[in-house]
């Protein structure tokens, strides 16, 4: 059995070379792969490097993606493939030498597998991406993404940079090209709805070059939680429970700081969901280091991730759900 890799990548000159070294040191005698490159029109070395190793391996393919954005790419690299599983994943990532013999082992042993993935290593590259890796890889930054938080395994609701076979995309259809963001949760949700199972297993070892920027971050998950409201009209409910926290989080945030104008002891309400707030962080951040610099980079980073969240989900519920609009082009920038 083969399979086909499919990485959706623009301008990524520092990382691309990195990701396709580690699918070359994978492969091994007897097991057949395809590395599809979807570049979205690339304006640094990316198209050059890529080229470079098509010309070395023939199992390397750069392939144009001339609308830029990722769920194109994804598309297109399935459309086409060749193999009967389809690997979906990033250009910042690296897959162990024993990645793909074991997701093999893995679905013979368990044929009722539709997708599987695996945990996320963090690489950091200074201070701000380890606060942001460390802050990802905490349940309380991220909730129940045990691919991030690597505290359980199993049957899962989704995974990151999944393995599908190729029977899932004929059964639920495609990468939905309208999401800028949140595609693979949406195609994942789709794919549990049908009755298929995604499993999330420790074996599949993967890294993961974490971004260095705060505001990049702030760009990413206010996106993730906009584009979340997108999906859950499309589909006509909410997909996951975890979505609500920050929304709630940042509506306490602003109906205590509103009421606040009219009754002090909102204020007050105000300053203890915050110290509350600070206080978990804290102690989460604590789970990692001690060191009083780090700890604040974490608990920023907290910050960053839930009120971008929920400041985006609020604003889906007021553009998609009450005024029923469209998106706006800022909508679209993406974070790379």
């Amino acid at each position: 059995m083969g399979i086909s890799i499919v990485i959706p990548c623009r301008n990524e000159e520092k990382y691309i070379s990195r990701c396709i070294d580690s699918l070359i040191a994978s492969k091994y005698e007897g097991l057949e792969i395809e590395v599809l490159v979807c570049d979205g029109l690339s304006t640094d070395k990316t198209i050059e490097i890529v080229s470079a190793y098509s010309i070395k391996f023939d199992y390397i393919h750069l392939l144009e993606n001339p609308e830029k954005y990722t769920p194109f790419a994804l598309n297109k690299g399935i459309k086409e493939s060749k193999y009967e599983l389809i690997a979906i994943l990033g250009a910042h990532a690296e897959v162990a030498k024993d990645y793909f013999k074991n997701a093999l082992d893995f679905f013979k042993n368990n044929i009722e597998a539709a997708c599987i993935g695996g945990v996320l290593e963090n690489v950091y590259e200074d201070e701000t991406s380890k606060a942001i890796g460390l802050a990802m890889s905490s349940s309380f930054g991220v909730g129940n993404a045990y691919f991030r938080t690597g505290s359980s395994e199993g049957e899962v609701d989704t995974v990151a940079f999944g393995i599908y076979k190729r029977e899932v995309f004929d059964k639920v259809g495609l990468f939905d090209e309208d999401l800028v963001r949140n595609q693979d949760d949406e195609l994942n949700y789709r794919v549990t709805k049908a009755g298929l199972k995604i499993f999330l297993t420790k074996s599949l070892k993967c890294k993961y070059y974490v971004r260095s920027s705060f505001t990049k971050l702030f760009t990413q998950y206010y996106q993730y939680g906009l584009w979340k409201v997108f999906v859950n009209k499309k589909h006509s409910t909410i997909t996951s429970i975890r979505q609500l926290i920050p929304l709630l989080f940042v509506l306490a945030i602003l109906l205590n700081l509103l009421l606040g104008l009219l009754f002090i002891v909102f204020f007050y309400f105000l300053i203890g969901i915050l110290a509350l707030y600070i206080a978990v962080a804290m102690y989460a951040s604590l789970k990692f280091t001690n060191n009083i610099k780090a700890v604040c980079l974490i608990i920023y980073t907290f910050l960053i991730l839930h009120l971008s969240y929920g400041i985006g989900y609020l604003e889906g519920i007021i553009r998609f759900v009450l005024f029923n609009k469209g998106v706006k082009k800022h909508h679209l920038k993406t974070s790379r």
